[in-house]
C-alpha cells in the first residue's frame, strides 16, 4: 500500500537533555537537506507545528518538533526551577539530534519563547565552532517585543487556574481570546493541550511555575538577546503577522537594523499566532525558503 507522504507516520522519542530531563520529540523522516527542527511559543506544545511540520515533510525535508521542557509530554523541573539557559540547552540537544545525515545543522523555525532561544543559540555559538543552525526562521518575534501584547497573552494563561470542567469550556475560553478564528477548537483539537489532573479537571499542558520563572527573567534578557541578535551570521527570515500586538513596524525595523542580512515577510491575515491564524501562508513560505537553501543528503 502507497501511503499519501502528507498522512506519513511520525516516530515519537524521548531525547535526555544535558541535565537529565526527557524532552519529548517528534520526527517525519525526509532526504532533504538541511533538516528542520520546530520551537513553540511560551505555553505552546509541538503540535502547534503539527501542520506546517507535515507539509514540509512531505515536500521531502526532515522535520523535528518537540515540547520544551515543562510543556507538553516533556518533563516538567522539580520546585518548578526553571531558568532561561535550560531551554536553551534543550534547543541545541535536540538540534544536535535533528542534524541531517551529510552532517548539516538544522533550520530553526522558532516562534516566540522559540524564536528568541534560536536567536541566542545562534549569535553566542563560538566562531571557531560548527554554528547550532544553518538558518533561523523567527515566527513573529524581535529582541525587543510590544509589552501589551505580551500581556495580553499571559493574561489569557493566569486566567484560568482552575481549568476547565470540560473540552467544550475549554473551547470556549479559546473561542473568547481568538475570536477571529472561524473554527471552533474540538475535542480531539484540544486533547493534546490539556491533560486531566488528580482532581477531573482538565489544565494546560504546561506547568504552571513557568509563569513565576520564565517570565520574571525574560526582561532581563533583552540585552543579551541584542547583542546575540547582531552576531547572527546565517540566513534568517523574519515572518510576521500584520495583525499582531507583539511584533510592531517599530520592533522590525529595529531587528533589521541589527540584522540586515534578514529577510521580512508580512503575513496580512495573522496574528500573534501565526502558524494557527495562516498556516497554509505560512508553509508557503517557510518552504520558499528552505528550497533556496536546499540541497541533496549524503546518504551515510
Amino acid at each position: 500500500m502507497v501511503v499519501d507522504p502528507i498522512h506519513a507516520p511520525s516516530a515519537r522519542a524521548s531525547l535526555v537533555s544535558f541535565d537529565g530531563l526527557a524532552v519529548a520529540t517528534e520526527r517525519w523522516r525526509g532526504e532533504r537537506s538541511p533538516s528542520l527542527v520546530f520551537a513553540h511559543g511560551f505555553g505552546q506544545t509541538r503540535h502547534a507545528w503539527q501542520g506546517a511540520a507535515r507539509t514540509l515533510a512531505a515536500d521531502g525535508f526532515d522535520a523535528t518538533t518537540f515540547d520544551a521542557r515543562g510543556h507538553g509530554e516533556s518533563e516538567r523541573m522539580p520546585r518548578g526551577d526553571y531558568h532561561m539557559e535550560q531551554f536553551v540547552g534543550d534547543l541545541l540537544a535536540v538540534a544536535r539530534e535533528a542534524a541531517s545525515a551529510d552532517g548539516s545543522p538544522p533550520v530553526l523555525v522558532g516562534a516566540s519563547m522559540g524564536g528568541l532561544l534560536g536567536l541566542v543559540a545562534a549569535g553566542e555559538a563560538a566562531e571557531d565552532a560548527a554554528p547550532p543552525f544553518s538558518a533561523l526562521v523567527l515566527v513573529d518575534i524581535t529582541p525587543r517585543w510590544e509589552t501589551a501584547g505580551v500581556e495580553r497573552i499571559l493574561g489569557f494563561m493566569r486566567a484560568h487556574p482552575r481549568g476547565f470542567a470540560s473540552y467544550e469550556e475549554a473551547a470556549s475560553a479559546i473561542e473568547a481570546y481568538l475570536p477571529h478564528r472561524r473554527e471552533r477548537k474540538t475535542e480531539s483539537q484540544l486533547k493534546p493541550l490539556l491533560r486531566q489532573d488528580g482532581d477531573g479537571r482538565l489544565r494546560w499542558h504546561w506547568d504552571p511555575a513557568l509563569l513565576d520563572s520564565v517570565v520574571q527573567e525574560s526582561e532581563r534578557y533583552q540585552p543579551r538577546l541584542f547583542e546575540a541578535a547582531a552576531r547572527v551570521k546565517v540566513p534568517v527570515l523574519l515572518l510576521s503577522g500584520a495583525r499582531s500586538d507583539v511584533v510592531s513596524s517599530h520592533t522590525v525595523e529595529e531587528f533589521l537594523r541589527l540584522v540586515p542580512h534578514a529577510r521580512h515577510v508580512t503575513l496580512p491575515d495573522a496574528t500573534h499566532m501565526v502558524a494557527g491564524d495562516a498556516n497554509d501562508a505560512f508553509t508557503r513560505e517557510v518552504a520558499s525558503f528552505m528550497h533556496t537553501l536546499s540541497h541533496p543528503t549524503v546518504t551515510r
